[in-house]
């Protein structure tokens, strides 16, 4: 499933591709695919610190001021999603960039495993900033509900300073940790695109995308 990760980024262009490990298997899988493997502590708390911890060895002298952070659990997502989610970062005064669609189902409403943003798109944009991130099928009233795609664009410097903050209270709480930026005053700005790409969550999960990508 990485490696499928892996070619999505690779044939998006967007700039150098490399995975972050934190298991010595993913990094072999990794390598034997002909990809770029960096190995960082197992031990880091999150997704984000170890990004961090990778673009600190692939990059020490700050050469690129704009990273993506791909998750591993996205292996039919569409390239074109790793350019549309740099579109907010062309916004003054934004930190972190990420991706939203429409909720299309009731039962997606009220799942707990799809994180819901809280978004307003002023008429004719396709950017909006991010006033929260919640399990809860969030904001009340008629209007669309927007799906969060985990898929973050970082300004070098905001994914710095995100990584030194302590885990919030609403962090923890929600269990999200886009959170933490915005109870620690981070901008976000959120692109919308037409649909969220599959992801694997669980055995089903899994099993329908070997189905999918067979």
């Amino acid at each position: 499933m990485v490696v499928h990760v892996l070619r999505r980024a690779e044939e998006a262009g967007v700039g150098p591709v490399a995975v972050a490990c934190g298991d010595a298997a993913i990094a072999e899988a990794v390598r034997a695919a002909g990809g770029h493997a960096v190995m960082t502590d197992p031990e880091l708390p999150s997704g984000s610190d170890r990004v961090w911890a990778a673009l600190c060895i692939l990059d020490p002298d700050g050469a690129h001021d704009v990273v993506i952070n791909l998750q591993g659990d996205l292996p039919a997502l569409p390239p074109a999603l790793l350019h549309a989610v740099l579109a907010p970062l062309a916004g003054s005064g934004v930190d972190i960039a990420t991706l939203v669609a429409p909720v299309s189902s009731a039962e997606e409403a009220a799942s707990s495993s799809v994180v819901k943003a809280v978004c307003g798109f002023a008429e004719g944009s396709e950017i909006a900033p991010a006033l929260y991130f919640s399990r809860a099928p969030v904001p009340w009233g008629e209007g669309p509900l927007w799906h969060h795609i985990g898929l973050y664009a970082y300004r070098r410097e905001a994914l710095r300073r995100f990584v030194s903050l302590p885990p919030s209270p609403l962090e923890r709480r929600e269990k999200l940790e886009q959170l933490r930026g915005l109870e620690s005053g981070m901008r976000i700005s959120v692109a919308r695109v037409a649909r969220a790409p599959f992801g694997v969550d669980t055995p089903e999960d899994l099993a329908r995308a070997r189905a999918m990508l067979a």
